[in-house]
């Protein structure tokens, strides 16, 4: 059962710094393009940062770029969000996703994790 599940969510400060996972089973990762998503309340999802098949290729939202860091490792089926100097409006659920395209637009993704949350709060 192909399945996506995210870790490395929790509380940090602002100006801080959180390691997101999202680790693939039933299925290898070698294929695909990953996405981050977020969510935060009351809010609609948006695209993050995705990275392509071979880690060749990326790109970032406007928001995030130049602080978050997005990294795959093929060989552990394994997709990483590095997230630094965290900002309080940074705080969402943290969604990863599989697709055919390095879009940063929900409608493309085929499949989802269920998220962990991120919460940047002094």
């Amino acid at each position: 059962q192909l399945q996506l599940v995210e870790s490395g969510g929790g509380l940090v400060q602002p100006g801080g710094s959180l390691r997101l996972a999202c680790v693939a089973s039933g299925f290898s990762l070698d294929n695909y393009v990953m996405c981050w998503f977020r969510q935060a309340p009351g809010k609609e999802r948006e695209g993050v940062s995705c990275i392509s098949s071979t880690g060749g290729f990326t790109n970032y939202a406007d928001s995030v770029k130049g602080r978050f860091t997005i990294s795959r490792d093929n060989a552990k089926n394994t997709v990483s969000l590095q997230m630094n100097s965290l900002k309080p409006e940074d705080t969402a659920v943290y969604y990863c996703a599989l697709s055919w395209v390095r879009s940063l637009r929900p409608d493309d993704m085929h499949h989802w994790g269920k998220g962990t949350l991120v919460t940047v709060s002094s």
